[in-house]
């Protein structure tokens, strides 16, 4: 029966693997051409491939550092933040989730509201955090946005959102889904004010925050190659039973179809922004 033993002898050591002398993080792969682009030429391009235009995917910090005239301005609404209404849990609870994308974020929530000017115009400018659970809009999510619109109306001046967003929040069911008549009553009494409203749209902006605020502005204006739409197009193919065109739910589409005013590159969007105010003064 020794013949069957097999012999556990320990594989020898070979030479340890030389650590590579490239520092981690300098190098990355873009998502549309799948060049490699150094990370410093990357952010000095504002995160837009140097190579194919490729618009990568930026915070909320950056998003107000890049549109308002003061990269650190004064933040609204602060106090207002997230609580468990429904006791939700999945394979976690929905405190638990919080807490985690608190600590990877450094966001409270997934929107931020701040006061600032555009190119000396005064705005209240609302920009969602797609790091935050994707952006997803509940139920302060919509009690900010709603008290952006009521704060611009008070003090008479427009209203800049920036979204990014996967939708509404199912850890809050059906109080997500109330955010969207809420802040479409709040941006109504905006234009029954005479204020504009900007919408802009970046990638992606999906579900129920497409289906209200996000289509609803005076001026619609997405970045290239941005996702927008409402269901995704794989939910869409297989409701329809059809293959969809190319390009389908992308900015450049939807603006060939009449959704969009404007398509702008992220490296003109606070000139045409501020272009756009001035016009509407």
């Amino acid at each position: 029966m020794a013949w069957f033993k097999r012999s556990k002898k320990p594989k020898p050591m070979g030479p340890a693997r030389p650590r590579s002398p490239v520092p981690e993080g300098l190098w990355v792969k873009c998502d549309g051409c799948r060049e490699i682009i150094y990370s410093k030429e990357l952010i000095k391009n504002l995160q837009i491939c140097p190579k194919c235009g490729y618009h990568f995917r930026i915070s909320a910090p950056e998003r107000i550092e890049l549109l308002l005239d003061d990269s650190q301005p004064r933040e609204l609404f602060t106090q207002v933040l997230p609580t468990d209404p429904l006791k939700f849990k999945d394979t976690k609870p929905y405190k638990t989730r919080l807490k985690q994308y608190r600590d990877s974020s450094g966001a409270n929530e997934a929107v931020r509201i701040v006061e600032g000017e555009i190119e000396s115009s005064p705005v209240i400018l609302a920009v969602m955090e797609y790091r935050f659970m994707g952006g997803s809009m509940g139920s302060v999510v919509g009690e900010k946005i709603t008290r952006a619109a009521e704060e611009a109306r008070r003090r008479n001046i427009p209203l800049v959102v920036v979204s990014a967003s996967g939708g509404a929040r199912m850890q809050e069911g059906a109080l997500s889904l109330m955010q969207m008549a809420k802040i479409s009553a709040a941006l109504a009494q905006l234009r029954e004010s005479r204020l504009p409203y900007l919408s802009i749209l970046t990638d992606p902006t999906t579900g129920g925050v497409t289906a209200s605020f996000a289509m609803l502005g005076d001026l619609n204006i997405a970045e290239p190659g941005a996702l927008i739409g409402f269901a995704g197009p794989r939910v869409i193919e297989q409701t329809i039973g059809e293959s969809l065109p190319e390009g389908f739910q992308r900015s450049e589409f939807l603006l060939q179809h009449g959704f969009l005013d404007m398509v702008v590159p992220r490296t003109d969007l606070k000139a045409t922004v501020a272009r756009c105010l001035r016009h509407f003064d």
